[in-house]
């Protein structure tokens, strides 16, 4: 799982889109085999043209391609694999398909939003509720936000919202499947069967059996 929108409240946008630009250029693209590489290839042919087709698509309906993972450099693995380096599209829009998409693939997708209410309304519009992490250093703003925020699952100062397995798994919405959530105690109660059991031991002094019903006094 990984956060694929990032909605900048803001003047943030150039600086955090040029560092995030400085950040991926970095990284080390090359098969799982090499024990250099820190991401490796798309699972098949197909779908690498497929994500890499929402670049084009995101220049033609008007956001910015700040960075081309077409372009990054593959450190050894065949010359034919399926690559596509880290990739951030600016300048976003809810309307456009790299939005409304769940691409799958390292496409990162910038909105710019002028406030904190125009990013809590246009993540909790999103049909998809899966996962979002807020990053502040405003505590109050962070309560707020994890309290409104529709989406199943919320990280504060985290990149990857996904908690431990003994807590539910999965997001609210269109990002949901069936009624329960997968791990934690929804997962555990689908797949059991309770019994239900009362008891009560006298004391062995009584000598005796009471079959009345124990009462509080």
């Amino acid at each position: 799982m990984a956060v694929s929108v990032l909605v900048a409240v803001g003047s943030v946008g150039d600086e955090l889109v040029a560092k995030i630009g400085d950040r991926v250029h970095g990284l080390r693209v090359g098969p799982g085999s090499d024990e250099r590489s820190e991401m490796g290839p798309l699972v098949t042919g197909p779908h690498r043209d497929k994500v890499a087709s929402y670049l084009d698509t995101g220049v033609k309906e008007g956001a910015t391609l700040a960075v081309d993972g077409r372009m990054h450099p593959v450190i050894g693995g065949d010359s034919g694999g399926f690559w596509l380096g880290p990739s951030v599209l600016d300048h976003v829009t809810p309307e456009m398909s790299c939005y409304r998409d769940e691409i799958f693939g390292p496409v990162l997708s910038v909105v710019r939003v002028p406030s904190y209410a125009d990013a809590l309304r246009l993540v909790s519009d999103n049909p998809y509720g899966n996962g979002v992490a807020i990053y502040t250093n405003d505590g109050g703003a962070a309560r707020r936000f994890v309290s409104e925020v529709e989406v199943g699952m919320v990280g504060v100062n985290v990149p990857i919202p996904v908690p431990m397995a003994y807590y539910s798994f999965g997001g609210w919405k269109s990002s949901l499947f069936g009624d329960t959530h997968i791990y934690g105690t929804e997962g555990i109660h689908f797949y059991t069967r309770g019994k239900a059991i009362t008891s009560r031991w006298l004391d062995p002094s009584h000598g005796g059996v009471n079959l009345g019903f124990p009462v509080n006094k």
